[in-house]
């Protein structure tokens, strides 16, 4: 497949570092030649510089023979036009855009992206994808991070492995052995920096963080088998007004009857307009590392602080000011890699990455075949795939102990006319199952492989 991407920040390098690693062509266009000269000098992918929606750099790019467009420059309107260009004169059959700016993605104004207008297939607004993200990770109390599949009959979540964590030093072959009625499986230890897809006979650590797929009923007792029993927060502080923070807010008031919530905003004008649009909500003017103004929003009983300003040191103090006055659990948005590392050892219990959300937002529009869901794994180190198996697909009618699938790839769960199975050796898929499977970094092409009619995958 023949990408082009606009834009060479974090995203847009991010996501031509995994469509490269991948064996496509993929063409980058960005207006610096820092970042340019970088994408060329580190991937497996062609860099021009340039302005993205020029007719003429794109022409330049191979515009006119791209499959996909992606268009992740740091301007709204750069992004917009370059995907009417792609389409009006070049007919780039996909256009994925970022796009920020509440007034473009208001309902109102929905119309605008239609394809009689400006014909854009998928809009990705980060910070409405954020937003879905930490909502999704409060719905689970305990959990790091929660994914849902074929349409949430399954769910993909990430525990941290703490001391009380029953199952720890116990090989994985065991967790069937010791809950018979549970229906889960490990996919994914991150340990450090490296990112394990198990085999049976490995065991988990203190400090691991664990991904498992589990059928959505089991969530209760699974988070159990993995000590965590956290009740779900009633008392919420978030910090920052922006658009994540508003987005946030906006949903847990629609959506979470029973959450008592407010908002610390520094900027005075911009609390006051978020103020206007809550009914519920309130919204405190003040600066989040400010004692005085924690302890105005009663952070001494606040259950979860989730800070999601445009500053990565405000938001690491604000939780831990919070976290030290009472505060059970902190959600806090960093976009700086540099401290992923330190947070947890500090006591911060979740981290939030745009990048990563971003990212793996957009992947799951750029798979093929019969691919209906993808999500990205710690900086794409590991991919999560839900796949509809077709009746010609290679792995179809077969045991799975009879099938040699490339090391990096395991299948995990699979729904089958509404119910969960949790695969083992003697396990034949069928067509039209809905198959969750991980893939390591440089493997979702075996995947999509295995599940294209009448290809081989090894």
């Amino acid at each position: 497949m023949k990408v082009l991407i606009c834009g060479a920040g974090q995203v847009g390098f991010s996501i031509a570092r995994q469509l490269a690693s991948e064996d496509n062509d993929v063409t980058v266009i960005d207006e610096s030649p820092e970042k340019a000269h970088k994408i060329g000098d580190t991937l497996d992918a062609k860099a021009f510089v340039g302005f993205a929606s020029h007719p003429d750099v794109l022409d330049q790019a191979g515009a006119a023979d791209s499959d996909m467009i992606i268009a992740v420059t740091f301007a709204d309107e750069v992004n917009m036009v370059a995907c009417q260009v792609a389409h009006s004169v070049f007919n780039v059959p996909t256009k994925i855009a970022r796009v920020r700016s509440g007034s473009y993605l208001n309902p109102k104004w929905r119309d605008i992206f239609s394809r009689n207008h400006m014909p854009i297939d998928v809009i990705i607004s980060p910070e409405i994808e954020v937003a879905r993200a930490v909502v999704r990770r409060l719905e689970v109390p305990g959990a790091i991070d929660m994914m849902p599949f074929a349409d949430g009959r399954i769910r993909v979540i990430g525990v941290r492995c703490n001391d009380d964590c029953p199952v720890v030093n116990t090989p994985l072959r065991q967790l069937t052995e010791l809950f018979p009625d549970l229906t889960i499986m490990v996919l994914a230890i991150l340990r450090g920096d490296r990112m394990l897809v198990p085999h049976a006979n490995d065991q988990m650590f203190v400090g691991d963080e664990v991904y498992f797929a589990v059928d959505a009923d089991h969530i209760t007792r699974a988070m159990a088998a993995f000590g965590h029993e956290e009740r779900k927060a009633r008392r919420v502080i978030v910090v920052g007004g922006g658009n994540i923070g508003f987005y946030l807010a906006r949903e847990m008031e629609e959506n979470y009857a029973g959450v008592s919530l407010k908002v610390i905003e520094n900027d005075r004008d911009r609390a006051l307009k978020i103020a206007d649009r809550f009914s519920k909500t309130v919204v405190i003017h003040g600066d989040a590392v400010d004692n005085e103004i924690l302890n105005e929003a009663n952070v001494q009983a606040a259950e979860t602080i989730i800070s999601v300003t445009n500053d990565d040191e405000i938001n690491i103090l604000s939780s831990l000011l919070a976290k030290r006055s009472g505060t059970a659990r902190a959600f806090t948005l960093i976009k700086n890699l540099t401290y992923t590392p330190l947070v947890s050892s500090l006591g911060i219990d979740v981290v939030v990455n745009p990048r990563d959300i971003t990212v793996s937002t957009i992947l799951q529009h750029v798979r093929c075949g019969r691919i209906r869901a993808a999500r990205s794994l710690h900086h794409g180190d590991a991919e999560l795939i839900e796949a509809e198996a077709l009746e010609t697909a290679p792995l179809v009618g077969k045991p799975l102990r009879e099938i040699k699938f490339p090391a990096g790839i395991l299948i995990g769960a699979m729904v089958r006319n509404d119910n969960v199975i949790i695969p083992r050796g003697d396990t034949v898929i069928r067509a039209k199952d809905r198959v969750i499977a991980i893939a390591a970094s440089g493997k979702t092409k075996s995947v999509e492989r295995m599940f294209s009619a009448g290809l081989e995958f090894f």
